[in-house]
């Protein structure tokens, strides 16, 4: 397996990074209950400020479908990313526009901004060429540190990156060795284990690990889905009961 890394990456003094992080942690009235998706980006966060790079972080937060739903603002997560790093961050109340291309060049070398919910554009979860196109304006480097979003086929983890110069962090490097080793090169017996919601974002993937694996275990809200397929009474449950035929298939 081979892709560019930021020790690939030359020159970043002065250079706006668009680093596309999972930001969408847990929250419960307003508070942060589990900063590890935060924890998970400072290794990258750290490398570009090293090197002098302005680094705009593009984040998502939960489904606000399109729309601008204030609950679903990034904003109540500034002041926790700002202990973590020991810096301050800025924020941004858009993730394209002038606005926020104004907020990344103000920017000091090293600095760091959060870009409002990519989530509240349509275009975003569309992979709307336009708006990737606005996204990439904001920027000269892309990084996708964003592993688990980044089988979505969205704006921000797919659609960027075919329009800037792009590289996985350091999160990213880690995640991506370590399938490289339990499915490039494995030493068997492997077992797998996936969970989430839905079977539907997953197909491709599911589909692929069952014919590398030895086992497949299936958690989460998605695990509702195979044992309604088998026929396993699961009440209320959230389940995609019209993909019970894909599920046994699998």
């Amino acid at each position: 397996m081979t892709f560019r890394t930021l020790d690939d990456a030359r020159d970043l003094a002065g250079k706006a990074a668009l680093v596309r992080v999972d930001f969408n942690v847990p929250m419960e009235d307003g508070q942060i209950t589990d900063d590890t998706r935060l924890r998970v980006a400072l290794p990258t966060i750290e490398k570009l400020r090293d090197a002098g790079a302005r680094v705009a972080l593009l984040a998502h937060f939960d489904r606000p479908k399109g729309k601008v739903v204030p609950s679903m603002s990034l904003k109540p997560l500034v002041d926790d990313l700002e202990r973590l790093l020991g810096a301050p961050v800025r924020f941004a109340d858009d993730c394209v526009g002038d606005e926020a291309k104004s907020a990344i060049a103000d920017l000091d070398a090293g600095g760091v901004i959060l870009l409002e919910n990519v989530r509240f554009h349509a275009g975003e979860e569309a992979n709307d060429p336009a708006f990737a196109r606005q996204l990439a304006d904001l920027g000269d480097l892309y990084v996708n540190d964003a592993f688990s979003a980044a089988h979505r086929a969205h704006a921000s983890t797919e659609g960027l990156a075919r329009l800037l110069p792009a590289y996985a962090g350091e999160s990213m490097r880690r995640e991506l060795d370590a399938l490289d080793a339990a499915l490039g090169n494995p030493h068997k017996p492997v077992l797998g284990i996936v969970g989430g919601a839905k079977v539907s974002t997953k197909l491709d993937l599911l589909r692929n690990l069952v014919g590398k694996l030895d086992k497949l275990a299936i958690g989460g809200g998605m695990a509702n889905t195979f044992l309604f397929a088998q026929g396993i009474d699961i009440g209320g449950s959230l389940a995609e009961r019209d993909m019970a035929d894909t599920a046994l298939q699998i």
